[in-house]
């Protein structure tokens, strides 16, 4: 069936998605997989004496790619029930095999394989993203390693930090889903050979009671996919936990990037940071001057999508009826390849954004320098102390300058007079100089330009080795 202007489609297909992952989940990949599974299921059982010929399976592969739709189509309007209308289909183009195709399996069997193997090559897809965009963090963390910056904390200003230690912290929670991803792609398994009840019955009968013929057929079938590990307790399909922990990486990296989308739109009100901005782009259809940062908005849709849809799979999980039900089959067609649509579109937003946020050093000076003074008052009360001043008394006049100094600057001023307050009163004993000497920004980062370094170092720079990591450059779509 296909879609014209005048019917709703997905714009996670037709705006946001990468055209890799929309083939990925695509009618002829997931139909084609089907095929390959029906294949290898045919050649083990041959391998093991069933009644199959050579001429039966040359011509399943002759067939393995060219889905007749159209075929499928009436034979699923016939028979209610797609596996079957694709075995027809399939049948219809190889008439030699077609008594021999899906032998001793069920629905499960092309069903939930195919949604693993495309899901775990959706991780992989997955994964790539995540190293780009940790790649492209950690060359603006390296830039701007030693540039000071207000730090926040409640969004109210508090002490330095610099630029490119903020990064490492964007960069940290990727490493983590990394690390996640990383897991959950060693850990997945083939579903393999389970029969109506997961008790493999059909096949067993096939091969006459014959339990290692059974077992064998499951791993060859099994190796021929490019997996190791077979799920080894199930009813009719997988565990729908997996499902749930696929789609939690998945929500863990939008967590992630939406995070970050919400620093880069505080820092861009702030005028420090700002996302790319194209020549052409219109930042509003009635206000010339905006510039609005509409990626990192996208972003954070995107994710709220995304950490949404994680909260469906543990309800398909615990909906669950013994052996199996079948209402997770329509929820499941949404909600998984959407997830992965949405989780690459989010990443391929993020890469551009990494790798073309353009930095003003001068507002980050002037804003820095707005809050330096209030931030410098303990020193500047405890260098006072030293020269012999009351404690006490010093702060109590430090508290009444910092209040007529913050609210001038409420009131519109553009600088910050506390220098000039704190030099005029003869408790401190200090002139200008001497105080501006105690207000070096570079006097309140701590080691964040070392922890900065020292965390590309030891942790970005190791991790994007040991996947030889290489950039493919792709951009979002829209």
């Amino acid at each position: 069936m296909s879609l014209t202007q005048d019917e709703y489609k997905s714009p996670l297909c037709s705006r946001y998605a990468s055209k890799a992952m929309r083939t990925l989940f695509s009618n002829d990949k997931k139909f084609q997989t089907w095929r390959r599974l029906w294949i290898a299921l045919a050649e083990a059982e041959c391998s093991l004496g069933l009644p199959i010929t050579e001429e039966q399976i040359a011509e399943l592969h002759s067939h393995a790619e060219d889905i007749n739709y159209d075929a499928a189509d009436a034979h699923e309007r016939r028979v209610k029930h797609d596996v079957m209308a694709h075995i027809h289909a399939y049948g219809d183009l190889c008439p030699l095999a077609k008594g021999i195709i899906h032998m001793g399996a069920t629905s499960s069997f092309v069903g939930d394989n195919a949604d693993i193997i495309l899901m775990r090559e959706g991780l992989e897809i997955i994964k790539s993203r995540v190293l780009s965009v940790i790649h492209a963090l950690s060359v603006f963390a390296e830039k701007y390693a030693t540039l000071p910056t207000v730090g926040y904390t409640h969004f109210q200003p508090a002490q330095p930090v610099t630029v490119g230690k903020r990064a490492i912290l964007w960069i940290n929670d990727l490493v983590m889903d990394y690390e996640e991803l990383s897991s959950l792609i060693s850990r997945l398994p083939f579903f393999g050979c389970k029969g109506a009840t997961g008790t493999a019955a059909s096949f067993l009968s096939l091969f006459e009671g014959d339990h290692e013929k059974v077992k064998w057929l499951e791993k060859n079938i099994a190796e021929k996919m490019g997996f190791k590990k077979i799920i080894s307790a199930s009813g009719q399909t997988y565990s729908r936990k997996w499902d749930s922990q696929i789609l939690n990486v998945l929500s863990g990296i939008a967590q992630s990037a939406a995070k970050f989308s919400n620093d880069i739109r505080l820092l861009a009100h702030e005028k420090e940071i700002e996302e790319p901005f194209a020549r052409d782009q219109v930042g509003s259809s009635a206000m010339p001057h905006k510039r609005n940062p509409m990626k990192s908005e996208r972003i954070a849709s995107l994710a709220r999508y995304v950490m949404t849809a994680a909260q469906n799979a543990p309800l398909t999980m615990a909906g669950q009826w013994l052996e199996r039900t079948l209402d997770d089959s329509a929820n499941r067609r949404i909600a998984l390849p959407e997830s992965f649509l949405a989780t690459d579109a989010i990443l391929l937003l993020y890469k551009d954004i990494a790798s073309g946020m353009v930095v003003y050093p001068k507002v980050i000076l002037k804003n820095l320098l707005k809050e330096t003074s209030f931030l410098a008052a303990e020193r500047v009360m405890m260098q006072a102390v030293k020269a012999g001043g009351d404690r006490q008394t010093l702060h109590e006049a430090l508290r009444k300058h910092i209040r007529v100094a913050a609210e001038r600057l409420q009131e519109g001023a553009e600088d910050n007079d506390l220098l000039k307050r704190l030099a005029g009163d003869p408790l401190f004993h200090m002139d200008s100089t001497e105080i501006s000497d105690l207000l070096s920004a570079e006097a309140f980062i701590g080691r964040a330009a070392n922890q900065t370094k020292e965390y590309l170092e030891e942790t970005v720079k190791p991790l994007l080795a040991a996947e030889s990591f290489t950039d493919d450059g792709e951009k979002p779509e829209v």
